[in-house]
């Protein structure tokens, strides 16, 4: 898409920006945008496996549900790239916070991914769909922004990193993912969602640290 053709432009963010991120940027393309024009979707990793594809595993899942998963390469999440974003979802609240860090005038549009589906679910009932996408998405950003709040146990707002372990773990991500990006494109259908709390309680995460301070083992990201 031509640099001014961009009128939206939605950014998720993980660690190394072959599992998670990719899964969302991939479904939210499918789901939320599903070729409408002027949205671009793109993710980033704050520690990338720079220009890695999708973990095959995750690869796997996304291709099942419909979604493309080829020609793509992980990138370092950068300030430019968070400053750009109408939209930035962190699969956790550290890949929030990092995103912020770089880009702190985009507070009030960085999300985790959990958090923001649980927003806009929340605030279903007063959000009215336009046919211009583009329109629809930014009022759901402002609707999100307009209902953000602490919650009780803040964990539920992440996705927990399936690499290195076993298959469980990756249908589980997916599905977290899966679910909050359907949700949010319930809203933007103007059709009726379900109990928001599908988006929470999230499954323990383990703690995540930067390669070199964590064993990635030999197998690929």
């Amino acid at each position: 898409m031509a640099e001014g053709d961009v009128r939206f432009r939605v950014l998720t963010v993980c660690t190394g920006n072959i599992c998670r991120s990719p899964a969302a940027e991939r479904l939210i393309r499918r789901v939320w945008v599903d070729g409408a024009a002027g949205v671009e979707v793109v993710s980033g990793g704050t520690h990338a496996m720079v220009g890695e594809p999708i973990q095959i595993s995750m690869a796997h899942l996304l291709e099942q549900s419909g979604a493309y998963s080829g020609e793509f390469c992980a990138q370092l999440l950068t300030p430019q790239l968070v400053e750009r974003a109408d939209l930035v979802l962190g699969m956790t609240r550290r890949h929030r916070a990092a995103a912020v860090a770089l880009g702190p005038a985009a507070t009030g549009r960085t999300f985790t991914l959990r958090e923001f589906a649980r927003l806009v679910a929340d605030g279903a009932a007063e959000f009215e769909p336009t046919e211009d996408r583009v329109e629809s998405l930014r009022r759901v950003v402002e609707l999100a922004g307009s209902r953000r709040r602490a919650v009780l146990d803040p964990a539920v707002d992440d996705i927990a990193d399936p690499y290195g372990r076993d298959l469980e773990a990756y249908h589980l991500a997916f599905t977290e993912i899966s679910r909050a990006v359907d949700l949010v494109g319930r809203v933007l259908e103007g059709l009726p969602v379900s109990d928001p709390r599908v988006v929470g309680p999230a499954a323990p995460s383990p703690e995540e640290a930067p390669p070199g301070r964590r064993s990635w083992g030999r197998r690929r990201r």
